[in-house]
């Protein structure tokens, strides 16, 4: 039996050299043919036989031994994701220099510098061996010399505010009040070493490395300046509450990351593992997809699974945001962190927990951060530019005005404390966190947004288009009107049990009108057309069910005495006997939905819809909605979302996310609704609400400005503050003092600020 391996070639950059090891391996023997892709650098051979370990050793030593500089890597070794842990980065601005050139090299699909976790993910468009991610660090280090990386493993959970900085601060603070009181100048460098020796090393290293305009640099440059001038006091206290700022910054960035994700409160870390008549306490992880588990009154259910034992009512409100608890009994799906709150439950598990829901919902909050706001973007690229400007107008302002006056240590006090406030860490550090505390506060309320540009999308809408069944209406169908041609082979009752047969073999929302019928026929070979309808044999007829499309495609012709735009037409061996209107409801919440985004400033409202144009129509006369299509296939539907996107650039389409994919990637941000199809909606929307609430669309708006809001005012803080102390300071009116705590201190509000989503409650 012949075995088929391949690797992935390396060091491999002549296209000559490669048609030569092919050739050189296909003479191996045991070796039935080698295939060398030099574009793709994949290398494939086939065996004669069944061969062992030794047969393809010997292959890639034969590789090795045509062309020394080669290697080759197993399948089992590409990757199309890593994660690492790192330290040696302290600088918010850095963090994101690193991920921007990360972000841009070839091959990258997303690249994510977590600066509060200090963890780097890198997701690349295929998967690649060790040696890229190599490459990739190297750049990092190229980037940030002091950076170290290594695997990602969670950070032990201790307080954020236990941290080496903190017994610096408090010798460095007992000398400088010692100096004070001695008066010992030395005491003033003694306290400047301890608090900002890092920070001098970090900047002379980094100066070697090419890498000027840093916050280690400027703070090197101002203090050092300080000393030169003889200010040490000043120096001193500058390094000190440079050192403070930094640690309640730190503290301040990790408790409002572990603040959002605790307010998920989703993982439930170990299960109650069913063994015969024994049960005993397990890590999730290691329980497998078919395992019993038995989950208590009071505690959360820790994996998806099927009820097998036991009936109980569920808090689901961590994961679709609903009050109210639903009734489970045996037979029935439950989904992880669920909270059972009366009874005893027996579960059959049916996903491992890495795939469970409630891991699902907290890995896309966490990598939310990869996909960036427009005002996320803006900052990196003011950041970029911000600092060496500042230094350019520091230099300026100690050399320009000292040659006038001759003033030369008042001038260059000045500048030095223009480059105390030249760093945006303020900026860097905020914005982004408060997008992803207004991701968290949305994911709290079973609302899972995929990225902050989302967010920022949704708080401008000028136009928002509905799918109808299922969506705005409860996708519960009856049959309002049967316009049935009976002749002397078939009367009422026979047609009406030839298509409630047929249409038993649906799932689809409109085949469970027929549900109530008597269906006493079997039917075979049936086949359903996408957005048309289906056809088969019942009780030895032709039958077939569907809409016009369907009727054209068949070739039946549609009999004129019956109506032709109902939403099911019917035939029987090519005959066109029936027509049926079916209908369904809005649900409660849509005429105040309706309503609630045109008062926050949606514009356009539109519906389209695969049901009949008049169904459609009618739907939409009772919401008041601006525009509707009906009797669309999905294509279709995509291509109304196109047009109406020319018109309207922050178009959100709203669908259920299974039959409606086309049309959520078309919009500029695509919301599934639905708890029926919330796996998929996972994973196919922008936006995913895990509940048939209609209201969560109005709340994840509201989140969404308040959000928008709280970035508006950090960039208008920050920015006005360190304008006036640049001000104040180029007047002479700021000391470094007051420069480094207008740096630090803005930093630190905005954090906290940027939290404020996270405690707002809806207006009722």
């Amino acid at each position: 039996m012949t075995q088929t391996r391949t690797w992935s070639v390396e060091n491999l950059d002549c296209a000559s050299c490669a048609a030569e090891l092919e050739r050189t391996l296909s003479t191996q023997e045991g070796v039935e043919s080698a295939s060398l892709n030099f574009i793709a650098k994949t290398l494939t051979i086939n065996s004669k036989n069944g061969e062992d370990d030794a047969f393809w050793l010997s292959v890639e030593q034969a590789a090795k031994k045509a062309e020394p500089t080669v290697r080759l890597v197993e399948p089992s070794t590409l990757t199309a994701k890593r994660i690492w842990s790192f330290e040696g980065v302290d600088c918010p601005s850095c963090a994101a220099q690193i991920e921007a050139v990360l972000s841009e090299a070839e091959g990258v699909a997303t690249a994510q510098v977590d600066f509060a976790t200090k963890k780097l993910t890198i997701k690349t468009k295929t998967p690649q061996p060790p040696a890229f991610y190599d490459t990739l660090l190297a750049k990092a280090v190229d980037i940030e010399p002091s950076l170290r990386t290594y695997e990602w493993k969670n950070p032990a959970l201790t307080s954020p505010f236990i941290q080496p900085r903190l017994y610096r601060i408090i010798a460095s603070v007992a000398l400088f009040f010692a100096a004070m009181i001695a008066g010992q100048p030395l005491l003033y460098i003694a306290s400047y070493l301890i608090a900002g020796y890092d920070v001098l090393y970090k900047a002379l290293r980094n100066i070697f490395a090419g890498k000027i305009f840093d916050e280690y640099f400027l703070m090197s440059v101002a203090t050092v300046g300080a000393l030169m001038i003889g200010e040490r006091g000043e120096a001193a206290a500058v390094m000190l509450f440079y050192l403070i700022g930094e640690y309640f910054q730190e503290s301040a960035v990790i408790q409002s990351r572990r603040s959002v994700l605790a307010a998920l409160d989703l993982k439930v870390e170990e299960t109650r593992l069913v063994e015969g008549e024994q049960t005993r306490m397990v890590k999730s992880e290691q329980v497998g997809v078919g395992s019993t588990i038995r989950v208590l009154a009071g505690e959360k259910i820790p994996l998806d699974g099927t009820i097998i034992s036991g009936q109980s009512e569920l808090d689901m409100r961590s994961l679709t945001g609903e009050s109210l608890p639903q009734y489970k009994g045996i037979g029935d799906e439950v989904l992880s962190s669920s909270l059972n709150l009366s009874g005893p439950l027996e579960i059959i598990t049916t996903r491992l927990f890495e795939d469970s829901t409630a891991t699902k919902i907290l890995h896309l909050v966490e990598e939310s951060s990869a996909k960036k706001a427009q005002s996320e973007r803006f900052i990196t690229t003011f950041a970029r530019y911000y600092t060496p400007v500042v230094v350019l107008f520091a230099l300026a302002l100690a050399v320009i005005p000292s040659l006038i006056t001759g003033m030369w240590q008042t001038w260059v006090y000045r500048a030095l404390v223009f480059l105390v406030v030249s760093c945006p860490c303020a900026l860097v550090i905020s914005v982004p966190l408060s997008y992803f505390a207004g991701i968290g506060k949305s994911a709290r309320s079973g609302i899972i947004v995929k990225g902050g540009n989302f967010l920022e999308t949704l708080r401008s809408l000028d136009a928002v288009v509905f799918d109808k069944t299922g969506t705005l209406t409860s996708g519960t169908f009856s049959i309002d009107k049967a316009d049935l041609k009976e002749d002397g082979s078939y009367d009422r009752s026979t047609l009406m049990a030839l298509i409630a047969s047929l249409e038993r073999q649906s799932t689809h929302p409109l085949a469970q009108a027929f549900a109530t019928l008597e269906a006493p026929y079997t039917a075979s070979d049936v086949v359903e057309l996408a957005g048309k309808g289906l056809y088969g044999s019942v009780d030895s007829k032709q039958v077939a069910a569907g809409n016009k499309q369907l009727f054209e495609q068949l070739g039946i012709a549609i009999d004129p005495s019956l109506e032709s735009e109902a939403s099911i037409l019917f035939a029987v061996e090519g005959v066109h006997l029936g027509s049926f209107t079916l209908i369904d409801e809005p649900k409660a919440e849509a005429a105040s939905l309706i309503k609630a985004l045109r008062k926050r400033g949606v514009d356009h409202i539109a519906m389209i819809s695969g049901d009949s144009i008049e169904n459609a129509r009618r739907a939409s006369d009772q919401l008041g909605l601006d525009e509707v299509h009906g009797g669309l296939l999905p294509d279709e539907k995509q291509r109304e979302v196109l047009r109406l996107s020319e018109v309207y650039p922050n178009l959100a389409f709203v669908g259920d996310g299974i039959n409606d994919a086309p049309s959520l990637a078309a919009s500029k941000v695509g919301l599934s609704i639905g708890k029926g199809a919330s796996d998929l909606a996972i994973e196919s929307a922008d936006v995913a609400i895990l509940s048939e609430d209609l209201n969560k669309i109005t709340e994840v708006v509201d989140i969404a400005q308040k959000t928008g809001s709280i970035v508006r005012q950090n960039i208008g803080f920050a920015l006005t503050i360190k304008a006036l102390a640049l001000l104040f300071g180029a007047l002479g009116f700021a000391s470094m003092w007051i420069a480094v705590i207008a740096d630090t201190g803005v930093t630190i509000i905005a954090v906290l600020n940027s939290l404020r989503i996270l405690l707002a409650r809806r207006a009722r």
